[in-house]
């Protein structure tokens, strides 16, 4: 296993302003849904997730920057770092970098944190700090863990700190109402009633850090991120292909070296497709398995961060190896059909072992993203 540390992570979400206040709203089965206001329009749903503004108390145009920086302090505090190294490589995922010229006004949270910020934030020399921005859809913050991974692994640097934010606007929200994915009640992964995806506010980030680095300043990592698997299948413009996604899953378990994981942190976002296609690409990794192979999703819960979504699944994921307890999946009630060898959590259930856990990140066109996280011992 080649692994790298998970040093630390920061997240805050409609749930609260740090990854334990996510951690603790997830366990208690809340939906932090409410109406959508600022932004006139007729859409198939109003129901949102938005951060409270007294967690972000950013005016309309500096939301998503906000929530980025915020996330990055508490992500670099997570590491017991007081700056980001210099030498050290920054990723931004959002899905256009800073616009630089008028169409930023017009469309306010669009476009991604300024990278001048964040460095800012982080306390970090600009010129000894590489700036990458990447762009998956709404796999974005998976592909870029898997890119920090690689470039850690490669010797080009020995700490790296990726963060994005979604932040509610006009434009990205209008691009989910045209293409039908919203939920007029609210989304519920793996229900039988469910109807559509939730638009969510958020900002994450985490600091990953070679093992030797992490050694030699005595830091205990959260986890290992010991695998990682990134397949773009052009076949399907929307939908998900589950042969696409079983093999990315399969690829990540191989890259970390693991028949098999005790937990799915699964990307189901609340459309029938996309949840099914997962379901039927997880019951594929472990056939004839003595026990289902649980999942849950934190969608129901806050809604879906686009290209954020991968946050909250690591903090999630590393409360699960940190305490061996599978977070249930808010909102599900009815669970819809799901094939032999899977299970979709409702409530939270005590595992009998927590050493390995799957987050899956999936989008448009395509992008697919698999993360294998791996519990932290002595």
């Amino acid at each position: 296993m080649t692994a790298v540390a998970l040093a630390g992570t920061g997240l805050i979400s409609p749930l609260g302003p740090t990854p334990a206040a996510f951690w603790q709203g997830l366990l208690d089965g809340r939906r932090a849904f409410g109406e959508l206001r600022g932004i006139e329009g007729e859409f198939r749903s109003r129901v949102v997730a938005a951060v409270p503004s007294t967690d972000c108390p950013a005016p309309a145009g500096r939301r998503k920057e906000t929530l980025a920086t915020t996330a990055a302090r508490q992500a670099l505090d997570a590491a017991g770092l007081p700056a980001l190294p210099d030498g050290s490589l920054l990723v931004v995922v959002s899905q256009t970098p800073v616009l630089t010229d008028p169409e930023a006004e017009r469309n306010g949270d669009f476009a991604g944190p300024r990278p001048e910020a964040l460095l800012a934030a982080c306390r970090a020399d600009a010129r000894r700090t590489t700036v990458v921005h990447l762009s998956h859809a709404c796999a974005s913050a998976a592909f870029a863990a898997s890119f920090a991974r690689d470039w850690l692994l490669s010797g080009l640097s020995t700490t790296a700190l990726v963060v994005g934010a979604n932040a509610l606007n006009r434009y990205e929200y209008a691009s989910m109402d045209v293409v039908k994915t919203l939920s007029p009640h609210g989304a519920r992964p793996f229900d039988a009633d469910r109807d559509g995806i939730t638009v969510g506010e958020g900002g994450g980030a985490f600091v990953l850090e070679t093992a030797s680095a992490a050694r030699a300043r005595g830091h205990r990592p959260e986890a290992w991120l010991s695998g990682a698997a990134c397949l773009v299948d052009t076949s399907q413009a929307v939908a998900s292909a589950p042969d696409a996604i079983r093999d990315c899953m399969r690829a990540a378990l191989d890259d970390a070296g693991v028949p098999r994981v005790d937990y799915v942190h699964a990307h189901a976002t609340g459309t029938a497709q996309g949840d099914a296609a997962e379901a039927e690409a997880v019951a594929a990794l472990a056939p004839g398995a003595a026990t289902p192979l649980p999942m849950s999703s934190h969608k129901g819960a806050i809604g879906h961060l686009l290209h954020a979504s991968a946050f909250p699944g690591l903090v999630a994921a590393v409360g699960f190896l940190r305490e061996g307890r599978i977070p249930g999946t808010p909102g599900l009630r009815r669970r819809a059909p799901l094939p032999d060898g899977v299970t979709a959590v409702a409530e939270p259930l005590r595992a009998t072992t927590a050493e390995h856990v799957l987050v899956n990140s999936f989008g448009f066109s395509g992008n697919n993203a698999s993360l294998v996280l791996s519990a932290v011992h002595g």
